[in-house]
């Protein structure tokens, strides 16, 4: 059973939002499990310049994170992207060779003109693994599909010594949302690719009952009252 002290998240960037003075954190997660640490979204890449206009990212380097918790580039074993869109698979680069997890149909999307940023995704060497629905990855390690903010995103459950944890990434902006999908927030449901499947998906995750939620865009936690 994973620990849930084997579970960190990262602050990997924050983002200035277009038209706006908001601004948006990025986070990742390292998961230290006994087969090897699984990274969960690796946050922005650099050297692209419209990116670096359009959001003004401030990074905060995944390597010099995770070499803070005494984790090496050689050390991990997997990288699941909760989707490909460009926040969440820019470092993907730093990893040639090591296995990549996505759904299937979030793989064909990101083909697509102006999804993401082409060479964060089929970089060399780039190794994919494509999934056609919920997957053991590892002992207590699930993936689960979420679909909704886009055609293939995934979320991710853990098995803790202190009860189920999930890892939502965007399939809820905000615990807020998440607590209160009636209330919409304006960058997620109401942003999404097909809202309806994302309620959906927020209901299966609702009705997993996990102890605490965490989210890709929001530092706050959701835990049952």
């Amino acid at each position: 059973m994973i620990s849930l002290t084997d579970v960190r998240r990262l602050h990997l960037a924050d983002v200035t939002l277009p038209g706006s003075d908001d601004v948006c954190p990025v986070f990742g997660f390292a998961i230290t499990h006994e087969d090897g640490v699984v990274i969960v979204d690796t946050g922005i890449g650099d050297g692209h310049p419209g990116i670096d206009a359009l959001y003004r990212p401030r990074r905060r380097p995944l390597i010099q994170q995770l070499s803070a918790l005494k984790i090496a580039p050689t050390d991990v074993s997997a990288i699941i992207n909760t989707h490909l869109h460009f926040d969440h698979c820019g470092d993907n680069r730093l990893f040639p060779g090591t296995p990549i997890l996505v759904q299937r149909a979030e793989y064909e999307a990101a083909q697509e003109p102006a999804y993401t940023v082409p060479d964060w995704v089929t970089f060399p060497d780039a190794c994919f693994q494509l999934l056609d629905g919920e997957t053991e990855v590892l002992p207590d390690l699930t993936i689960v599909p979420t679909p909704g903010h886009t055609p293939g995103h995934q979320s991710v459950v853990l098995n803790t010594n202190e009860g189920l944890m999930t890892i939502a990434g965007q399939a809820a902006y905000t615990a807020d949302e998440f607590a209160r999908p009636q209330e919409p927030h304006p960058r997620g449901l109401d942003g999404a690719w097909d809202r309806e499947k994302c309620l959906e998906s927020l209901r299966r995750l609702r009705d997993l009952g996990a102890r605490r939620v965490f989210f890709s865009h929001d530092a706050a936690v959701w835990e049952p009252s």
